[in-house]
């Protein structure tokens, strides 16, 4: 009788294990407390890099929060298909492929880029670069190691706006960096001006897009909208009501050009509620313009979902 007993108990052990093996792993990734966690793509135990490339598909669900309040749909806009190009060496990613973001000081605090590059570094790969700590402190240049993978690069200026990086130095060292996407963060400070010009903003950022493409001519691009800000001192603050016009102007200019847009400011409540989604969150700092590390945690796995939402899009309508 005992023996059975003992029997019995190592099969229920084993059968454990075997459903344990059967079904896939889920892997949460460390998105904000309190809200609706993004699940990382699934993984079988023992599937290889290859493996998963060929699936192709990845998974991927929205982090934006339910109670962020006239939010819109958290995708890239792109009627173009002007991504097809970078999404092509994403899909085949037989060397590295080079992301370069440039923005202000919501680029230049390293988390909200660095959040959108380790993941896509876990979808395709982070053996393109040394695994280098980045914080404030460090740069955010990638050191690459020659692999196949994601190199993702960040550049960001504090107080910067189009104009700070139209300048000969600059887009020689983004060029130096053979960029097969570059993402362009600008806004928050050309609307922080009382003397902001809708047509000014556009011409400048018409320069910046004109020397980054005769600088780097095989370079997709992506333009994104500012987060939203308040201006004004704490006890009289307001929202910025410029910030309307400045996204409004990087959207028109994207697809006049033919170029895709991450359109965040509407994405997260636009005019009326962008501010307040954040402020409500606990997710803006006391200065009103730049965020808590929640809310760049936030802005980065947005960017991220938004990428992977377009690069299966492209996928599932068929490779070109």
């Amino acid at each position: 009788m005992r023996r059975n007993n003992r029997f019995s108990g190592l099969s229920g052990i084993a059968m454990v294990l075997f459903l344990f093996l059967l079904f896939p792993c889920l892997y949460a990734q460390d998105a904000i407390p309190a809200l609706s966690r993004p699940l990382e793509p699934l993984r079988i135990p023992g599937e290889t890099k290859e493996m998963h490339r060929g699936m192709r598909l990845i998974t991927v669900h929205d982090s934006l929060p339910a109670s962020f309040t006239h939010s819109l749909d958290n995708v890239i806009e792109d009627e173009n298909r002007s991504l097809s190009p970078f999404f092509q060496k994403l899909n085949d990613m037989t060397g590295p492929v080079r992301i370069v973001h440039i923005g202000d000081s919501h680029v230049r605090g390293h988390l909200y880029p660095l959040i959108t590059r380790r993941r896509l570094e876990h979808d395709f790969g982070a053996e393109a670069v040394y695994p280098d700590v980045i914080s404030y402190r460090t740069g955010g240049l990638a050191h690459e190691t020659g692999e196949p993978g994601i190199v993702y690069h960040m550049i960001g200026i504090n107080g910067a706006t189009s104009v700070t990086f139209s300048d000969d130095e600059k887009i020689k060292e983004i060029a130096s960096l053979h960029p097969d996407l570059i993402i362009v963060s600008f806004g928050t400070n050309e609307a922080h001006s009382r003397r902001y010009l809708a047509q000014a903003h556009k011409m400048q950022i018409g320069r910046l897009l004109g020397m980054l493409k005769a600088a780097c001519p095989e370079a997709a691009f992506l333009l994104t909208t500012p987060p939203g800000a308040y201006v004004g001192r704490r006890r009289a603050r307001t929202i910025n009501p410029r910030t309307v016009t400045a996204a409004r102007i990087i959207k028109e200019y994207a697809q006049e050009n033919k170029m895709a847009v991450w359109d965040m400011y509407n994405i997260v409540g636009g005019k009326t509620d962008a501010c307040r989604n954040w402020t409500k969150h606990h997710m803006l700092r006391a200065d009103g313009i730049h965020f808590t590390p929640d809310g760049y945690r936030l802005q980065g796995n947005l960017l991220h979902q938004a990428l992977i939402k377009a690069y299966n899009e492209y996928v599932a309508t068929g490779l070109e």
